[in-house]
């Protein structure tokens, strides 16, 4: 009885945690209208209130983000009055056309990527109630883009760069220019110190006036690293502040505040697995292996996957390194089944069908959540091959991680152990081949966040089934379609 009170009380819990995180996040949306349009072939999203007229914000993501994840400052402009657009780049989110080009020359991918925000540009100031005058805002690898936009259009008279690094960033142009790195962007913020240095300034001191022919500000974002700065009130309150300085407007909208209704809704969502796994029938918990074999099947594949799959380039994937994922992913699940099965393990094949109601569960749920707020969950046309490429060896290596676990009921140290070996073996990777394999490092980041939200639910469902099968095909299908979803499609050329 006891138990199923506290069933309820979290399923309480999770709903309560879900409602709020949803109303707050809706409510940030209030009174704007937001459309979506293609330009060309790029999806573009239109933010502005129903009056507005004046200066069009063009906003542009990352490597490896979207339009949903630059929501916080789009939502903010368009609230202060401004006509903001935001895209997903090539090969980004929803654009069905892949990256192209050299990604090393300034005339290969980045030539392409200006000619589409040049694009995107054009569109903005064509909107109802938009004048000529533009300020580009970017993230990252798009903070680079502004900059060299910036520098050919004279329409564009304030540039926003977060998380910025620019080899065209000199000490007279761009001619208005916000620079905001995050509190523990080490690099990027000794970068931000240099560039004031050579005007004779320092971070957190304007040089300048904005609107008044040249002005540099470099900001460094309380509490945020190069992620979490896209949701910071600081950076965005700079940003609002920076355009009306430039263009002699005064606002009072207010800037948004997502992170706290995203953190509620993902979370309340993780949480209502718990509940909807106590109605799966139960079953008896695995066996876990010897202690010897477990730490041998944990750490052998840091020093046997990687020297074999680096060796093996198939080359057929539109997406980086989605190839090598797929092979080392199948690598380490069969290196650590089979090792399992020498130990003694014997697969139970029971479980297939709870998996996938699990990965159902995480896409239909947690991945719509993901997708209206926070990044790009859902995939257009022209991924789903990717996807079903991943899946296999995702949901071997899922399935091992599940044995070696004991279906994730083994003990806080173990998962650590577990999935600390499997980072460390896509480490020695990147450390084999540099060259080809660098943008693996960018998944570690997602793999994490996979672990704490697919990975919980996953180990409530394990615990309740016994399955490490049922754990296996769920999380190896999310993982498939996490990483087949957030990695950019390239093609060599163009």
């Amino acid at each position: 009885m006891a138990g199923r009170i506290g069933i309820w009380a979290f399923a309480a819990a999770a709903v309560l945690a879900l409602g709020l995180g949803i109303a707050l996040l809706e409510r940030a949306r209030a009174g704007v209208e937001i459309s979506h349009e293609v330009v060309g072939r790029t999806p573009v999203t239109v933010t502005r209130a129903p009056d507005a007229e004046g200066p069009v914000v063009v906003i542009a993501h990352g490597f490896a983000g979207s339009r949903q994840m630059m929501s916080a400052w789009a939502l903010s402009a368009a609230r202060a009055g401004y006509i903001t657009v935001t895209y997903d780049l090539e090969g980004h989110g929803r654009n069905p056309v892949p990256m192209s080009g050299d990604v090393t020359e300034l005339d290969g991918t980045t030539r392409i990527l200006l000619e589409e925000m040049a694009r995107v540009v054009a569109f903005a100031v064509s909107l109802p109630g938009a004048d000529q005058r533009v300020a580009l805002v970017g993230h990252s690898m798009a903070s680079d883009l502004i900059v060299r936009r910036g520098l050919v259009d004279e329409r564009v008279e304030a540039i926003v760069g977060i998380s910025l690094f620019s080899r065209a960033v000199t000490a007279s142009e761009p001619r208005n220019l916000l620079i905001l790195n995050g509190q523990f962007e080490g690099a990027l913020r000794a970068e931000a110190q240099r560039v004031m240095a050579e005007i004779g300034g320092v971070e957190g001191e304007i040089v300048g006036e904005p609107g008044e022919g040249f002005a540099r500000y470099a900001v460094a974002v309380p509490w945020a690293e190069h992620a979490s700065i896209l949701w910071a009130p600081t950076g965005l309150e700079n940003m609002v502040t920076w355009l009306d300085a430039t263009f002699d407007r005064e606002s009072h909208g207010g800037i948004v505040r997502l992170g706290w209704g995203i953190i509620l809704t993902l979370a309340g969502a993780v949480m209502l697995a718990r509940p909807l796994a106590a109605v799966l029938p139960d079953g008896p918990e695995p066996e876990g292996l010897p202690r010897r074999a477990f730490w041998i099947l944990s750490l052998t594949p840091i020093v046997v996957v990687p020297p074999i799959a680096v060796t093996i380039e198939v080359g057929v994937l539109p997406v980086l390194v989605a190839d090598y994922l797929a092979v080392h992913l199948a690598l380490y699940g069969l290196i650590v089944l089979l090792g399992a099965a020498v130990s003694g393990w014997r697969p139970d094949l029971r479980g297939a069908f709870w998996g996938l109601v699990l990965a159902v569960f995480g896409i239909a749920v947690f991945g719509m959540l993901m997708d209206r707020y926070v990044a790009s969950f859902v995939p257009h046309a022209g991924r789903i091959p990717i996807m079903l490429a991943i899946v296999p060896g995702a949901t071997l290596a899922m399935w091992a991680d599940a044995v070696l676990t004991r279906a994730t009921g083994a003990a806080l140290w173990q998962r650590i152990v577990v999935r600390g070996g499997f980072l460390a073996s896509l480490g020695v990777a990147v450390a084999l081949d540099f060259e080809r394999l660098f943008f693996l490092v960018l998944i570690f980041p997602v793999i994490v966040l996979f672990y704490a939200s697919f990975g919980m639910i996953g180990r409530w469902v394990g615990r309740q089934t016994g399955s490490t099968l049922a754990v296996g095909v769920g999380l190896g299908i999310l993982l498939g379609w996490a990483l087949g979803v957030s990695f950019p499609m390239y093609v060599a050329g163009g």
